[in-house]
């Protein structure tokens, strides 16, 4: 079983040839192009007619960059950032890590691939109310097996770097709606994901919070050198990411960050 494998063989036993042009495993990849969407179409089913919610979508994502996907409510924002994150699965089209066709893994390899490689913030926090702060971000790093110790320690070192040291044992109910959020941002980062993907992150929260909980995930993101794919209502935000696409009747289009409205 894949899950029972280290990190550094579990995607090896069941993709060895694509993986061995990257370097035989997957998190150490030095490349420009990381994720790379083609010809990407999602179509839903609606009553005896289908709904074509985009179609023909195709851009690249660079190593090391900050990306905003912006768009009217409905566009397909998220649908789109689910099967970048091998959430969804597209009706047409290829999604490439690297050199890898996500659209070729299983179910229970994309399981895999999303608990190595990617880290998740929705705009609801969904921590789990029974545990404290330090357990809700220990708890992918359990999943996966690990050492409950070295788990929480490292849980306490992402706490420590949204701010919230102090509030390491307090249970989400305690915690503040910027208090949570800051918890999940840790949880998605404390497997050293190599991309973030974060959608709304910011939409449940008041003004001043949603203001310095993007400020921290432009911080992290800096400091960890991370590649950031950002879904956002608020184009204050979006302005300050290194590219924008705008996804609108069904296509892309990538604008200048500098051209969006404050």
């Amino acid at each position: 079983m894949i899950g029972k494998l280290s990190p550094e063989t579990g995607l090896v036993a069941r993709f060895g040839r694509n993986l061995c042009r990257l370097g035989a495993h997957l998190h150490p990849i030095v490349q420009d192009v990381l994720l790379r969407a083609q010809n990407l179409k999602k179509v839903f089913r609606s009553g005896d007619s289908d709904l074509v919610l985009f179609e023909n979508l195709s851009f690249q994502v660079q190593t090391g960059e900050m990306l905003a996907i912006v768009g009217e409510s409905g566009a397909g924002k998220s649908t789109l950032l689910h099967i970048l994150g091998v959430l969804d699965s597209a009706s047409e089209g290829n999604v490439y890590f690297a050199q890898l066709d996500l659209g070729e893994l299983s179910e229970e390899d994309a399981a895999e691939f999303r608990s190595r490689e990617l880290g998740f913030v929705w705009q609801f926090h969904y921590l789990l109310p029974e545990f404290t702060a330090v357990e809700n971000v220990a708890m992918p790093l359990l999943m996966r097996g690990g050492n409950r110790r070295e788990a929480e320690q490292q849980a306490l070192h992402w706490l420590q770097e949204v701010g919230l040291t102090d509030r390491a044992s307090h249970r989400s109910g305690e915690l503040s709606g910027g208090e949570q959020q800051r918890v999940a941002l840790a949880r998605a980062l404390v497997t050293r994901p190599k991309i973030l993907m974060a959608d709304e992150p910011t939409g449940d929260l008041d003004n001043r919070t949603a203001d310095m909980v993007f400020n921290l995930i432009a911080k992290l993101h800096r400091d960890y050198r991370l590649t950031s794919l950002i879904v956002t209502h608020n184009l204050g935000f979006a302005r300050r990411c290194d590219r924008v696409l705008r996804l609108e009747r069904g296509r892309v289009v990538e604008v200048s960050p500098q051209s969006l409205s404050a």
